[in-house]
């Protein structure tokens, strides 16, 4: 499939324990509206990333990593330009997976059984051979690690306003002084209230959501100069050092490892 066009596709529709299939996108970023079904979901990016947004959180991907979604939890997605990713429906008495949503780093060896079950048609996917490799498949799932990834968000408009205009000005990097005289409280209420709606700090929520702005610009190819500059950092070796205590390397040693 081409595009993040999925419409009229029903993974609950598929009779096998496990479907996958690979989407290219090809210009511009994609996204795919909220929605949700009864299978289970991993999203495996090969090339690019895709962030994935559920009810409380949002979830970065990048390549080599995957997105567990449970089965019948809303979620959308959008994709950077270029991304190759594959998708995998799994029937939830399947496999033992988490309950909840959770960003895995794939095993090569996980990796090549779903680019290889991606590549067969609906009756090769029947037979006993592909079975044996969704069943190795199953086997290695659960014991992928995971990562660190999202950002807590909730449906408090003041929330969502300071994401929004942090995905949109992030160089701005208003801090929770600046914040508190935007919405004309104090900033210990402020304080109080990031704390209560993501379970983190003003300083780490606001730290975990420029490493995953900071993510998607280097995998999307800009330089980390262009990338400390249009974070807000004061210089480079900032921002490589908030990068490296996020993720405990440099971004250069990241990129080089994916």
């Amino acid at each position: 499939m081409h595009g993040l066009g999925l419409e009229g596709y029903d993974p609950d529709s598929q009779q096998e324990a496990a479907v996958a299939f690979s989407i290219t996108v090809e210009r511009g970023e994609q996204r795919i509206a909220e929605h949700r079904h009864r299978k289970g979901q991993l999203i495996l990016a090969l090339k690019g990333a895709i962030t994935c947004e559920v009810e409380n959180a949002r979830w970065m991907v990048p390549p080599h990593h995957a997105m567990w979604l449970p089965g019948l939890v809303p979620h959308s997605n959008r994709a950077t330009e270029n991304a190759a990713l594959y998708f995998l429906f799994v029937e939830p008495w399947a496999v033992v997976m988490p309950d909840y949503c959770c960003t895995l780093k794939i095993s090569p060896l996980v990796r090549e059984l779903i680019v290889t079950l991606a590549a067969r048609s609906p009756s090769e996917r029947r037979t006993p051979a592909s079975r044996r490799l969704t069943q190795v498949l199953f086997d290695e799932l659960p014991d992928q690690p995971q990562m660190h990834l999202q950002l807590p968000v909730s449906a408090h408009p003041k929330i969502r306003q300071m994401v929004e205009s942090m995905e949109n000005s992030p160089q701005a990097r208003q801090t929770l002084g600046q914040w508190a005289q935007v919405f004309a409280m104090s900033e210990r209420n402020l304080a109080r209230l990031v704390v209560r709606e993501t379970g983190l700090s003003f300083r780490r929520w606001r730290a975990q959501m420029q490493l995953i702005l900071a993510l998607r610009l280097l995998i999307s190819g800009h330089s980390v100069q262009h990338i400390a500059q249009a974070l807000g950092y004061d210089s480079t070796t900032a921002f490589i050092t908030m990068f490296k205590k996020g993720l405990g390397q440099t971004p250069g040693r990241y990129l080089s490892s994916l």
